[in-house]
């Protein structure tokens, strides 16, 4: 057997990885990213905007914006 990593083996090994950290973050917005909801401010909200908007870039990159 060939020990040689292919492009398509770092790719599906890549995608897991991203598949594993979406499911993560998943996890913690459905905790409120760690928050108590009675203890929201809007350092909270600021902080979720820049994170919004880093999405909105990768899904950019990938075409998914459409």
């Amino acid at each position: 057997m060939n020990a040689k990593q292919t492009a398509l083996d770092a790719h599906l090994a890549r995608t897991a990885a991203i598949h594993a950290k979406l499911g993560r973050l998943q996890q913690l917005a459905d905790d409120h990213f760690g928050h108590n909801p009675d203890a929201i401010h809007w350092g909270h909200v600021g902080d979720l905007g820049w994170a919004e908007a880093e999405l909105d870039e990768l899904l950019a990159i990938f075409g998914g914006d459409k």
